[in-house]
């Protein structure tokens, strides 16, 4: 999707990468301004498939979107992210482990059919790319699963998650992601999203959210407030560790001063625009 006007672009921020320095600076640093290569986990592949299925689901008529079909889904879409990665081959150790992987993305596709009936849904946009510059010159974008546009014109912005709901500690950060995503398309269309949705597929759950304008000036708020520290991190060249749980899942705990790590010299790098779409979304973004 296009801009709708010209503006001096100041930087890029998605959700992922507002995200990652929200939860640490210095992953957001690895991950943006050193571009550390990161191994792609079963977790996050599996959900990128679950993703894959559910997005081609629906171009098929409405009748025939069944359990069934989208169970055949599956595995031609696992050649089909093969071909695009074959590095995804071996994040197993063997064909038992591989296939208990499958099993686990069956079973979040057929759970998706218990929330709601895709018979009776015709989604505007799927795995719809949208960027949006605010007044301040930051673009934000990002993919959306799912846009819904009712007859009467209000919108519902759906969001897929292979993980289980999270808990009130953790609810926040998920609303954050859809309400970023509010905001662009806010400031893209002119007109506040009626419905966010989140789709827990790992336990069935559904989180959603009726946003007003004053949720997205404080959503627009907090997100020119990040910018302005991830610049001050870039003129500083200090990109503090903040430890948490998600540590444990941290690719680069060896360059870590939390856990004993030195972090390599800050190359000569800006976040920059970068590249504004890729050709498939990546396993680690924007899930």
């Amino acid at each position: 999707m296009a801009l709708t006007e010209e503006r001096a672009i100041i930087g890029a921020l998605s959700p992922s990468r507002a995200g990652d320095f929200m939860t640490c600076p210095l992953l957001y640093r690895f991950r943006v301004i050193d571009q550390l290569p990161e191994k792609p986990s079963p977790a996050a592949v599996r959900g990128t498939l679950v993703h894959a299925v559910l997005e081609r689901l629906y171009d098929l008529p409405s009748g025939a979107r069944t359990v069934a079909a989208a169970q055949d889904l599956l595995e031609p879409q696992w050649r089909r992210l093969l071909d695009e990665a074959p590095e995804y081959g071996g994040l197993f150790s063997d064909d038992e482990e591989r296939d208990r992987w499958l099993t686990e993305a069956r079973g979040m596709v057929e759970r998706y059919f218990t929330l709601e009936d895709p018979s009776r849904l015709e989604p505007a946009e799927r795995e719809m790319y949208v960027e949006a510059v605010l007044d301040s010159g930051l673009l934000l974008r990002g993919y959306i699963d799912r846009l819904d546009v009712a007859p009467t014109g209000e919108v519902r912005v759906v969001d897929y998650k292979t993980g289980s709901a999270p808990g009130p500690e953790f609810e926040a950060k998920a609303l954050f992601q859809m309400r970023f995503y509010a905001l662009a398309l806010w400031r893209l269309r002119g007109t506040v999203p009626r419905m966010l949705q989140l789709m827990y597929l790992g336990n069935g759950e559904i989180i959603r959210y009726v946003p007003d304008e004053a949720d997205l000036r404080a959503t627009e708020r907090k997100v020119q407030a990040l910018w302005e520290a991830i610049e001050r991190s870039l003129r500083s060249r200090e990109w503090r560790a903040r430890r948490s749980r998600l540590c444990d899942w941290c690719d680069h705990q060896a360059l870590c001063p939390e856990f004993g790590g030195t972090p390599p010299p800050v190359p000569d790098r800006d976040p920059g625009l970068g590249s504004r779409r890729s050709s498939h979304r990546a396993a680690t973004d924007e899930l």
